[in-house]
């Protein structure tokens, strides 16, 4: 086992498999899971599974050491953020959109109880003429 991070990986295989393809498969995975309304708890989950994905594509493409704890790690941690970056500003989409009159949007990632007497956006109104 190689104890390096990316031992024998240039850092442009690291930016295409992990940055690129990873980060890519990690942020659609966290939006999907979101929009299916799953918790959190199941990010985690699937990023692990995908963190050993991203691990053998790195052996099987480019000759990497598969059993690397250290280059697992750091892989999974990077697609574990960009997947629950995913999850949470989908998440905040969907509480803003699907529950107007109780919520309202704060920032990409938040949102907040809409205060008593807070003006209602009018949803499904009739365009005028």
């Amino acid at each position: 086992m190689d104890d390096q991070l990316y031992g024998s990986e240039s850092w442009l295989q690291v930016l295409f498999v992990t940055g690129v393809i990873g980060g890519g498969a990690a942020f659609l995975a966290g939006r999907a899971i979101a929009q299916t309304w799953r918790p959190f708890w199941h990010v985690l989950v699937y990023m692990a599974m995908l963190g050993a994905a991203v691990r053998f594509v790195h052996f099987a493409l480019f000759e990497a050491t598969l059993l690397s704890p250290a280059s697992y790690v750091a892989d999974t941690a990077y697609l574990l953020v960009l997947g629950a970056a995913a999850w949470r500003m989908t998440r905040a989409a969907q509480m803003a959109t699907q529950y107007y009159w109780l919520y309202r949007r704060t920032g990409p990632f938040t949102w907040r109880e809409r205060a008593p007497g807070e003006e209602i956006p009018v949803k499904n109104s009739p365009v005028p003429r």
